[in-house]
């Protein structure tokens, strides 16, 4: 059985993820603050959080729950509290890079990726010795929004081109 062309699979992403937490950042260097919901604007991206996205490209931030387990596991820690991290949103159950160049929805918000969330010198503070370097790989995604909106955990995530609203379907 022939394979499918590598570009159809790039456009199919069969699965759908959940959010699992959000976090809120208020001011530099302050502990987030867990929310079961956010506000997530065009021109501010997720309000309430003090990263207020003024170059568009860094207004969300995601991280999947595998990876956190995944850098518990280099670290040898049972669990990492997602807050030490400092991104804004974890997600389980999809592939945030399969994500890439593309958009996603997240309940009834739009996101575009607009890059890798790489790991800061806070995650050797936050984490202990040789966080930062356990972060490596598996510290998130950045994005824009497209389309704001009010987001709660347990939503779906999925790519956008599987939404049936966007798609006409």
């Amino acid at each position: 059985m022939p394979s499918a062309p590598i570009e159809t699979m790039y456009n199919t992403l069969p699965q759908t993820g959940k959010i699992e937490w959000i976090g809120l950042r208020p001011a530099r260097r302050n502990d987030l603050q867990v929310v079961d919901e956010a506000e997530i604007s065009l021109e501010d991206g997720l309000v309430g959080d003090h990263y207020n996205g003024e170059s568009r490209k860094r207004q969300v931030t995601l991280i999947q729950a595998e990876h956190l387990r995944g850098v518990a596991g280099i670290l040898g820690l049972p669990e990492v509290d997602p807050g030490l991290i400092r991104r804004n949103i974890v997600v389980s159950g999809i592939n945030l890079q399969a994500f890439d160049e593309r958009r996603f929805a997240i309940g009834e918000v739009i996101l575009e990726m607009t890059g890798q969330c790489h790991p800061c010198s806070r995650m050797e503070e936050n984490l202990g010795p040789g966080g930062f370097n356990a972060m490596r790989g598996h510290g998130g995604i950045t994005a824009r929004v497209i389309k704001g909106g009010r987001i709660r955990v347990g939503d779906p995530v999925m790519l956008a081109e599987t939404v049936p609203a966007l798609t006409g379907s």
